[in-house]
């Protein structure tokens, strides 16, 4: 029954990523239609963005109250009932409005299941799904270019979409009575707080080491997209390749990211996270180097696939080690707090970028790039060797008192 579960956990993953990538590849269209500047896409890509970073931020609180079944369930008729108001919008204003719940729900879905996995499940799982996420995020842009290429009807091609996550749904909800049977946590017995050194009840964010995390995921989503929203820019500006050649090349930076994360399911069997982590943010570091050197622009395309490459198993692989890193009993806020800062980098990094870049020259980009990969992998070093230096003096106490 536990692969039972998984599947639902896939499938709502592939879900997730299937309205992330439509905004981009549909405004051209909504644009002329709504007689919109360009600009508003952006600022609905900031509604959206918001509304996930509360309800991620919230989910830990909202999952132990009703659990991670109705909560899914729940989300996943908002992002639903979102969609459809999308492809059935007579203004800007009914977009916006939409915009609220899409962001809301995406939030609680994944926070709440990226919890439910990093608890039950091994590590390559956790790589695979996100690799699931992958392939929504593809998916998307193909059933919407097809509607929009043929009828030139985006609403079609939302409403198509919003169908896909109501197969979902009624998934979800026929397997709501297992959820408390069968998938039930044992995170929800009461589990033994960790206390400070007077005696209080400590809560997660006075944990030693999570504000360390947070830098980790903050940086690492801000690197990832900004690489993909002003990498064209710089390889067309900086390096002088064409249009389509630029956009073929960070395609591959894509490409590495989803197909590392398929190939480091396998590799996790043998191999363990920290390993993982540190082994990306390594050759992230070297990809974004070579970027910063004055090579031939062939050296660009190997230094994207590298960044691409190395980015892949760290995202899955930081969630994956919440539960051990912090313990069980606060895994659930933790990865609430986690996937927010995460949002929050991807959301506010890159514009940061762009206006620099504005101001000055993209020729900035691969160094803007290089500091926020070393801003991850110093804060993340810093904690390996906070945690290493908690489980000695833990190790310590527990000799002590064998006398």
């Amino acid at each position: 029954m536990a692969a039972f579960f998984l599947i639902i956990i896939y499938l709502a993953f592939i879900s997730l990523g299937l309205p992330d990538s439509l905004l981009g590849v549909t405004w051209p269209v909504m644009q002329s239609e709504f007689g919109a500047p360009l600009e508003t896409a952006g600022l609905l890509f900031m509604v959206i963005a918001g509304g996930t970073i509360v309800s991620s931020l919230m989910s830990g609180t909202v999952i132990k109250r009703f659990g991670t079944g109705k909560v899914a369930f729940v989300s996943s008729v908002m992002t639903a009932a979102a969609l459809v108001g999308f492809s059935f919008s007579p203004s800007l204003v009914w977009l916006f409005l939409c915009a609220i719940p899409l962001g809301l729900g995406a939030g609680a879905i994944d926070a709440g299941l990226n919890n439910y996995v990093a608890a039950h499940y091994k590590a390559h799982h956790m790589n695979w799904l996100h690799c699931f996420w992958g392939v929504g995020a593809t998916l998307g842009p193909i059933v919407m270019a097809s509607f929009i290429s043929g009828n030139n009807s985006w609403r079609n091609g939302y409403l198509a979409i919003a169908g896909i996550q109501l197969l979902l749904v009624v998934i979800l909800f026929l397997a709501l009575p297992l959820w408390d049977r069968i998938a039930v946590s044992p995170l929800s017995k009461e589990p033994e707080q960790e206390k400070s050194a007077d005696g209080q009840t400590v809560k997660p964010f006075q944990i030693k080491g999570v504000k360390l995390t947070l830098i980790a995921f903050l940086f690492y989503c801000g690197a990832e997209s900004a690489i993909g929203l002003w990498g064209s820019s710089f390889l067309v500006n900086v390096k002088d390749l064409s249009i389509e050649t630029a956009a073929k090349w960070v395609s591959l930076y894509f490409a590495g990211i989803t197909v590392g994360r398929f190939v480091t399911g396998f590799i996790s069997l043998k191999v363990s996270n920290y390993t993982l982590i540190r082994t990306g943010q390594a050759m992230a570091l070297g990809g974004a180097i070579l970027l910063l050197l004055p090579l031939p622009a062939i050296f660009s395309l190997v230094g994207f696939v590298l960044i691409g490459l190395g980015l892949a198993p760290i995202f899955p692989s930081m969630l994956h080690e919440t539960p051990t890193r912090f313990g069980k009993e606060h895994s659930q806020t933790i990865m609430g707090y986690q996937m927010a800062l995460a949002y929050t980098g991807s959301t506010f990094l890159p514009p940061l970028l762009g206006f620099m870049a504005s101001q000055s020259t993209i020729a900035i980009f691969p160094f803007v790039i290089a500091i926020f990969i070393a801003a991850m992998f110093l804060s993340s070093e810093l904690l390996n060797a906070f945690l290493k230096k908690k489980h000695l003096l833990s190790g310590q106490k527990k000799k002590t008192t064998v006398f």
